[in-house]
């Protein structure tokens, strides 16, 4: 288990880091999600012992590793450019922990095999890093970072540098390599769609704090305030649509929120059901995705988006009527 109580980065004058706290319990994969400049990677930094904390404690398995050295914490790193030795090979890249750690090579090379079985690489074991691809750079990095079967792995964002399709198999990849070994994991990325994909539970990084910490399905469908509701996946703003302002009061104080897959389409007012908010709306563009077709709508003079299964021939510049359930709105 790891605890951050009040930890605080400052460079110079500027505060990175203004207060974090949190804990993460053994076997978890906890994620620091946010936009660039909010204070993620300076607080992972802290933990790694690579960024000074100027106040608050790091618990790690009950002792304060603040005041300890990188190499003192028993921590797997993995960087977000893979911080790799080109003129090495995959197999010594490995075993660089091992070795400035003086363990025996009998044992050395029988982990080694172990981990890049685990990992997928053992192919690769006598090629030079540049012989080999990004994915495969990456799970050397990863192999690098465990092979001293550290208590608690450290990434920072260490997908950035792979394209669409290679980043979605390896954070399947990363997960399953989590789980098998146990390990507590934090990761750092900014990708909304990965942290909700890959996380036990997420923490929500706004200008140096925490906005809100849950697991994946609490931070999307119960956003505690403004931020995580628009940082966090795609949603829209209805506080000033006329529908849903019963009386003065709301329409002052309160803030709305509706995902567009819960904005529903319908073609005629009559196949609308009971019991809804609906409202009539015109069709300004469609992005058909397959199974559902990305829509803009206007509602006088407004636009909101609905992620539509409907099935019906809609058309630009058509006349529908838009509905969602009244309980699935976000009122902040």
């Amino acid at each position: 288990m790891i605890e951050l109580k009040d930890v605080k980065v400052v460079y110079g004058n500027f505060q990175a880091v203004k207060g974090v706290s949190f804990i993460v319990q053994n076997g978890e994969f906890f994620t620091l999600l946010g936009p660039s400049g909010c204070g993620k990677t300076s607080s992972l930094r802290a933990i790694a012992g690579f960024e000074k904390v100027s106040s608050g404690k790091i618990i790690l398995n009950g002792k304060d590793i603040a005041p300890l050295a990188p190499e003192e914490r028993d921590i797997g790193f993995v960087f977000q450019n893979y911080a790799l030795f080109p003129s090495m090979t995959v197999h010594d890249n490995i075993a660089f922990g091992l070795k400035i750690r003086h363990v025996r090579k009998s044992e050395a090379e029988e982990r080694i095999q172990k981990m890049a079985e685990m990992i997928g690489i053992t192919e690769h074991l006598s090629k030079k890093i540049s012989q080999i691809s990004g994915g495969q750079q990456q799970r050397v990095a990863i192999a690098r970072a465990l092979i001293t079967k550290p208590c608690l792995l450290l990434m920072d964002e260490p997908l950035s540098n792979l394209d669409a399709k290679l980043r979605i198999s390896m954070r399947s990849e990363i997960k399953r390599i989590q789980q098998e070994l146990g390990i507590v994991a934090i990761y750092v990325t900014h990708d909304q769609e990965e942290a909700m994909a890959i996380s036990d539970r997420i923490a929500v990084f706004n200008n140096g704090l925490i906005e809100q910490i849950g697991t994946p399905q609490e931070v999307y469908r119960n956003p505690k305030t403004e931020f995580v509701a628009k940082f966090v996946g795609d949603i829209n703003e209805i506080s000033n649509m006329d529908v849903i302002n019963t009386d003065s009061e709301n329409k002052l104080t309160q803030r709305a929120y509706i995902r567009p897959e819960k904005v529903h389409l319908r073609a005629l007012k009559d196949e609308v059901p009971e019991n809804v908010v609906s409202f009539p709306a015109k069709i300004v563009e469609r992005e058909f995705l397959g199974a559902a077709t990305k829509i803009l709508l206007n509602v006088n003079g407004t636009n909101i988006r609905s992620m539509s299964f409907y099935h019906g021939d809609l058309k630009n510049g058509q006349n529908v009527w838009a509905w969602f359930y009244p309980e699935d709105m976000t009122i902040l």
